[in-house]
Order: C-alpha cells, then sequence, then structure tokens
C-alpha cells in the first residue's frame, strides 16, 4: 500500500509544468489541443498531456541587406528590421512551422517589391511611408498565424561608391549655390544702406565731415603714432563754424 502511494506521488509529480511569466501554455492530449496555460505552476497528465510553451514577447527579427534596383535604376543595398510578437498561442503552434523563418522569407520578399517601386531620392526621403506599407503587407500575411508585426525600419541604405561620390558632389554644389545667394543677397543690401547714406550725406556736407572726425577718433583709441588729416578738414572746420554762428543768431 506504502509503494503505491509512492507510485501515485511521484506520477502525480511528474505532471507538474512550471510556465514563465512571458510565456503561454498550450496543452495537448492524443495530440488534440484541449487548453492552455497561464504562467505558473500547471498540472497537466502525466504519459498523456503534451506541454508546448510559446513566448509571448516581442521578437528582434533583422532581415538580411536586399541587393534592389530601383525605379530609376540604382543598385541599393536595404538592410531592414522587424519586431513582431505572438498573440494567439494556439495559432501560432498550428498554423505555421516556424514563425520566424516564415516572416523573415515573406519579409525579404516584400521589401524587394516595395521598395524596387520608388526612386533613389522617394527612398532617402520617404522612409516612413515605405516602412509603414511594409509593416502593412507584412502584418496582412501573419495575421493568421496569430502575429502581428508591430513595427519595419529601414536599418541601412548602402549606396554604390560612384553614386555616394556624385551625391556628395550634388551637395557641395548646393551648399555653394547657397552660400553665392547669401553673399550676393549680403551685397545688394550693403549697396541700397551705402547709397542711402551717400544721399543722406550729399545733402548734408557737414554729416560727412563728421564721420571723418570719428573715424580719426576711432584710430587715436588704438595709440598709433600717426594721424591721417583729411583735405577737406579746413573747410569741415570752416563748415563747423558757420552752422555755430548760424544757430546763436
Amino acid at each position: 500500500m506504502f509503494e503505491l502511494i509512492i507510485v501515485i506521488i511521484v506520477i502525480l509529480l511528474g505532471g507538474l509544468r512550471v510556465v514563465q511569466q512571458y510565456q503561454a501554455g498550450v496543452v495537448f492530449r492524443f495530440g488534440k489541443i484541449v487548453c492552455t496555460k497561464a504562467p505558473g505552476l500547471n498540472w497537466i497528465i502525466p504519459l498523456i498531456d503534451t506541454l508546448h510553451k510559446v513566448d509571448m514577447r516581442t521578437v528582434t527579427l533583422p532581415v538580411q541587406p536586399q541587393k534592389i534596383i530601383t525605379k530609376d535604376n540604382v543598385s541599393v543595398d536595404v538592410s531592414v528590421v522587424a519586431y513582431y510578437k505572438v498573440v494567439d498561442p494556439v495559432k501560432s503552434i498550428v498554423a505555421i512551422a516556424n514563425v520566424m523563418n516564415a516572416i523573415n522569407q515573406i519579409a525579404q520578399t516584400t521589401v524587394r517589391n516595395i521598395v524596387g517601386r520608388f526612386q533613389l531620392d522617394e527612398i532617402l526621403s520617404e522612409r516612413d511611408s515605405i516602412t509603414n506599407e511594409i509593416r502593412s503587407v507584412l502584418d496582412s500575411h501573419t495575421e493568421p498565424w496569430g502575429v502581428v508585426v508591430s513595427v519595419v525600419e529601414i536599418k541601412d541604405i548602402e549606396l554604390p561608391e560612384n553614386m555616394q561620390r556624385a551625391m556628395a558632389k550634388q551637395a557641395e554644389a548646393e551648399r555653394e549655390k547657397r552660400a553665392k545667394i547669401i553673399s550676393e543677397e549680403g551685397e545688394l543690401a550693403a549697396s541700397e544702406k551705402l547709397a542711402q547714406t551717400a544721399d543722406i550725406m550729399a545733402a548734408h556736407p557737414i554729416a560727412l565731415q563728421l564721420r571723418n572726425l570719428q573715424t580719426m577718433s576711432e584710430i587715436s583709441v588704438e595709440k598709433n603714432s600717426t594721424i591721417i588729416f583729411p583735405a577737406q578738414f579746413m573747410s569741415t572746420v570752416q563748415d563747423i563754424k558757420k552752422f555755430v554762428e548760424s544757430e546763436h543768431q
């Protein structure tokens, strides 16, 4: 009797299974799914039931670089990374044999098909719309498997060396163009201000002489031993004297 009790205890203990917090347990009985088990300590019928554990965490899937010919006939290597997670453990076991391998193969084909429809400039500037389209296509394929593709990102776009040099020259030319435009705009603004200043000084000769005096004052601040007197300095003194006398009358 004691031996029978020990055998029963051993059999019962043999049916204990631990399901981790990030897992879901699917129980098969004689090859048929009968239930799922939540995380924690669970018990199944020994020798009859089989527990399959399914990882429910988000999985990072790097897709190997794909050689793609763009719409404008440029050869590029595009690397993509996808993030997916299992939301239905039963479907992920029954509907597909290897979820990761299947998503990887579909992702490679989808990247080639979608990216090949765009020109190079569009690929570089419209990454968000391209990745959203890739994610939507992948998600439509994986939904029957109980899998959701949450994010797809273009990780790297590798261009041929000759194309990199051409783009570098284009960017340099564009920068030089902007620099010349800014310089010319500055010259135009400066010439307009000089023209206005000349008009004012032509109407008020004393203003020009006062400006000369101010320049001389600025030179003297630097402790220079040489002071330059403009030829019109004496006339300036006479003009200032006449101006002061007219003010006192």
